[in-house]
């Protein structure tokens, strides 16, 4: 009855039959707990116990499985088997209660449920058997081996893809590759150096909040292409660097909050394609020039930024950063830094261009010449390039007349003489001779042209000479007026002003007198004399909008700047300046500056305050008693030289400074 009623709850599958809800052939049940019998000798490869064919009842076939008490993977097997003979239900259902107890069928019923398995269906059905309980037996024995944990550091707390760390003194290295959270508190390091987390590639998640973080390097998040959240709040950082947060570029998330920032640097979040949330509160900005740039960002962003404020200056405080006006911002300032040493000494400067080149000719005293240099514009250096005897050079004033060049050589003793460059021979010859005894102790010269002729002007600062002035005629110079005589010149200004050149001679012994060009009598006529400075050294000029002004130095006593008001000249301006025989003003981009030298202190650079109609003081330069100033352009190079009568050379280089940046 028991094999009848076995049979017809049985349903055919491919010519045999299965029980009516057949037990997982690779999922033993749990084991119960029996007594372990006298130890065997463990059991040959695939020797599992099964009875197929008998006609036991199924009590039988239980007591019979009872007696050999060996591993559920070979009663797992003995159950693949007899589900695949399919003609004895009932032994089957004795194997599935066999392994539900955890034990194994005899093997002498294998032999012989083997045998009949051969007879019915031969070799193949024989391999497909050995297959099943191959299969079953690798995922018994993978099912009872205990998962591998990922390693994790004393100070943390991890998981398969997450990581808590406290009292780290380093970014952990043994972490999981596979983390993709990680989190440190209360850290015991305050930097965070390049690179430190490019061990995690698959991050996803870095909290670094409440630490005492001070200083993040640059690429310090450098591998983290999957970063979407970093938050550092609540840390000590004062500065980042433009590169910190360089390379994440799937961010999305940041925050920044509470820290001890006072400015950003400039295109900090560039990097930051996807970048939604940003939150920079808690922070003290500095709402000065550092800050503009922060200001433009957030009027264009798409990220959402929490509101800011300013913590100074005084003007911003409270105020958010977000509404700041843009034109409050004066940003741009500028500078002279040292371009090049040039290792001579000399008492003049004086560029000039010819055949499309630039060039600078210095007279040398202590080298006995006038040094003519090119400037190079690959190496965009100054470079020696010709050289004119002159034993007690004191000024070298270049001239090109008609495509011709031409150097007036001015010298204190031996006479003064005028070179002419020869393009067949690419050398200097001597022209001409300047008559020695109008022109006995020459001090400055100065070249300008007036109704299409050209001349020069020598100041002549001996008692028994006189200022005089020199006219090109067809082949070479000569004498045209004699100006000033017995008055120890020392400088000259050439104005060209309304329509009406000017001349103006300074002396040390008397107050400047100015020349005014006669076009009638083609001679210059006095005009009149500078009252309020009756010992300048040196004297320059410039225009500032609709005024005229002019400066002048003085050995003793200070400097002054006088405008010109229709009819006399009134101070505007006292400068300290004891010992000065040079200054200069100068026009570099729209930008007024003065240089002024002093034998017995350093330079002073001041800039022109359109506000206030004056000089402020702007820079010092360490020059050695200068003997003149010499702005120069050089291409997109804006330069000043300054002489030096007791040491090097020095050559000076005008730059922009955005202080935003």
């Amino acid at each position: 009855m028991q094999q009848r009623a076995a049979r017809t709850a049985a349903t055919p599958f491919f010519g045999y039959s299965q029980p009516e809800t057949p037990p997982p052939p690779c999922a033993p049940r749990p084991l119960r707990s029996v007594a372990t019998p006298k130890r065997q000798p463990p059991a040959p490869f695939l020797r599992v116990s099964i009875r197929i064919g008998s006609r036991e009842p199924a009590g039988e076939a239980a007591a019979a499985g009872a007696e050999d008490r060996r591993s559920p993977l070979s009663a797992a097997g003995a159950l693949a088997a007899a589900a695949a003979t399919g003609g004895q239900a009932v032994s089957a259902r004795a194997v599935e209660r066999a392994v539900g107890q955890g034990r194994t069928v005899p093997e002498a019923e294998l032999a012989g449920s083997m045998a009949g398995l051969r007879t019915r269906w031969g070799s193949g059905l024989r391999l497909l058997v050995l297959s099943a309980l191959g299969f079953c037996l690798m995922l018994q024995v993978s099912a009872k081996r205990p998962p591998k944990m990922p390693p994790c550091p004393p100070t943390c707390s991890c998981t398969r893809d997450t990581a808590f760390c406290v009292d780290s003194k380093a970014v952990p290295r043994n972490l999981p590759a596979e983390v993709i959270s990680l989190t440190l508190a209360n850290a015991a390091f305050s930097e965070i150096q390049d690179g430190a987390f490019s061990h995690l590639p698959l991050l996803q998640f870095l909290l670094l909040n409440s630490n005492k973080f001070t200083l993040i390097g640059d690429n310090a998040f450098t591998g983290l292409s999957h970063l979407q959240y970093l938050f550092i709040e609540n840390n000590d950082i004062w500065a980042l660097s433009k590169f910190t947060f360089r390379g994440l570029k799937s961010l999305t998330h940041l925050s920044l909050a509470n820290n001890n920032l006072q400015t950003l640097p400039r295109d900090i979040f560039r990097p930051l394609d996807i970048l939604s949330d940003l939150d920079l509160r808690g922070n003290s900005f500095n709402c000065d020039c550092k800050v503009k740039w922060l200001v433009e960002w957030l009027a264009h962003t798409n990220t959402t930024v929490a509101p800011i404020y300013c913590a100074s200056p005084p003007r911003f405080q409270e105020h958010k950063v977000q509404d700041l006006p843009l034109q409050e911002f004066d940003c741009i300032t500028t500078d002279f830094v040292l371009y090049q040493t040039l290792s001579f000494p000399a008492v003049s400067a004086e560029p000039f261009l010819y055949s499309s080149d630039l060039y600078v000719a210095l007279a040398q005293p202590g080298a006995s010449a006038c040094t003519v240099l090119k400037w190079d514009y690959v190496e965009r250096q100054l470079r020696d390039y010709d050289r004119i005897p002159a034993p007690s050079a004191v000024h070298c004033k270049p001239m090109v007349v008609d495509s011709q060049l031409y150097v007036v050589v001015a010298q204190l003793f031996g006479g003064s003489y005028i070179y002419h460059w020869d393009p067949n021979t690419t050398r200097f010859t001597k022209l001409q001779d300047i008559d020695p005894q109008r022109v006995r102790k020459p001090n400055d010269l100065e070249a300008f042209r007036i109704d299409g002729d050209w001349y020069f002007a020598v100041a002549d600062s001996s008692k028994a000479g006189a200022t005089s002035l020199y006219r090109w005629q067809q082949s070479g110079f000569y004498s045209h007026q004699a100006l000033h005589a017995w008055h120890r010149d020392t400088d000259l200004e050439f104005v060209d002003g309304e329509g009406k050149p000017r001349l103006i001679v300074s002396s040390s012994s008397q107050a400047p007198v100015i020349y005014q060009w006669s076009r009638t009598q083609k001679q210059f006529v006095a005009q009149g004399e500078v009252t309020q400075v009756p010992d300048a050294q040196a004297v320059k000029h410039f225009r500032a909008g609709r005024d005229s002004y002019l400066c002048l130095s003085r050995y003793i006593g200070d400097s002054k700047i006088l405008r010109w008001e229709g009819t006399r000249f009134s101070e505007v301006q006292a400068l300290p300046s004891r010992g000065s025989l040079a200054l200069q003003p100068f026009l570099v981009g729209g930008r007024r500056y003065l240089a002024l030298g002093s034998d017995f202190s350093f330079t002073q650079i001041y800039q022109w305050d359109e506000g206030w109609q004056k000089f402020v003081r702007f820079q010092e330069l360490a020059v050695q008693a200068p003997r003149a100033f010499c702005y120069m352009p050089a291409g997109d190079a804006q330069l000043l030289l300054a002489p030096s009568f007791k040491g090097q050379t020095l050559v000076y280089r005008h730059v922009v400074v955005d202080l935003s940046a």
